[in-house]
């Protein structure tokens, strides 16, 4: 770990979904609230019922709270289904679940940005009622909407991701709204903060997660000026993706499925990645693309894997760092 005397100890943390919230918070077990920032992707933001839902945002919330069902890997743990029901009765839209603990983040949100509040400002108010210390800021302030392309044609992503079942052939993906974007400004300062030491992206899907974040104006040009290490750690593990279309996504648009995929994705806007012991025999592979590696278990399955998982993932930002 860090010298107490190193002055660059600021962590930005790039996450979405489930395997980014479970790095996040393994992020915050390891560095002080005010050494780690975790950007979150809102690509996924849409209006529904009238509501503003934030999937990302809300799963990183959740997990940092203690209160997110480990078992869906979305919402929150013991919910109830009321609203659902009385909303089925009545003829209204049920493809996407909302339950009735999770609804009311959502009619605080929607309030809240009809009062006229930032994304950022709604967010760090559910952090406080939530007793979340840490810095968990939106990617932007701007509605940004991720368009996944296919061969049947363009969906937004959850129409794509739920009512389609990701089942059409996956293309690409575009983002509506982008060009009229910017970062939020908690995301500007931490990449302009002379303190920060690392960028690590979570292992989040890279299509859908983490390739809105790295598409807002300015961010990728900023990223490869920065003279600090950007580690990725592996969403796939021996061919498969641990939740989500990742792997399904990959093999369609003709890249491996494995970290050689994920590396090849990133293309030279990494220096390091992690992956999993069970995809120790493409070291070499990925050593040849000019990446360090870093192979240890990258599964999650506990707070102790979490904090094992980030605490491995910044040892080789440090390498990496200190090799200049």
């Amino acid at each position: 770990m860090q010298s107490k005397k190193d002055p660059k100890k600021l962590v930005l943390a790039l996450a979405g979904g489930v395997g980014g919230a479970k790095l996040a918070h393994g992020l915050s077990l390891v560095k002080d609230p005010c050494d780690l920032v975790i950007v979150v992707n809102t690509g996924d933001d849409f209006t529904h019922l009238g509501f503003h839902i934030s999937p990302d945002l809300d799963s990183v919330i959740y997990k940092f709270a203690g209160i997110n069902d480990p078992i869906r890997g979305w919402g929150i743990e013991n919910e109830t289904w009321n609203f659902m029901d009385a909303l089925s009765r009545i003829g209204g839209e049920t493809w996407f679940n909302i339950g009735d603990r999770d609804l009311a983040t959502h009619v605080e949100r929607t309030q809240r940005l009809a009062e006229g509040q930032t994304l950022s400002e709604v967010t760090q108010e559910l952090c406080r009622s939530y007793k979340i210390s840490q810095n968990i800021v939106p990617m932007s302030d701007h509605r940004i909407g991720t368009i996944v392309d296919t061969e049947e044609g363009d969906f937004f992503f959850q129409d794509y991701f739920v009512k389609l079942s990701c089942k059409p052939v996956f293309t690409g993906v575009h983002f509506k709204g982008m060009e009229h974007a910017a970062p939020a400004l908690g995301f500007t300062d931490s990449l302009s903060n002379p303190a920060l030491a690392a960028v690590i992206i979570c292992p989040s899907n890279p299509f859908i997660s983490i390739e809105p974040i790295l598409s807002l104006p300015g961010i990728k040009n900023t990223l490869e000026k920065l003279r600090v290490p950007v580690v990725a750690v592996s969403p796939i593990i021996g061919n498969k993706s641990i939740k989500g279309p990742a792997a399904k996504m990959l093999a369609e648009i003709g890249l491996p499925v494995s970290p050689l995929g994920i590396v090849k994705f990133y293309e030279k806007k990494i220096d390091g990645i992690v992956i999993d012991q069970f995809d120790a025999h493409l070291e070499q592979d990925i050593v040849k693309e000019g990446i360090e590696v870093l192979v240890t278990k990258t599964l999650m399955s506990s707070f102790n894997d979490e904090k094992l998982l980030a605490e491995n993932t910044l040892n080789l930002a440090n390498k990496i760092r200190k090799k200049g």
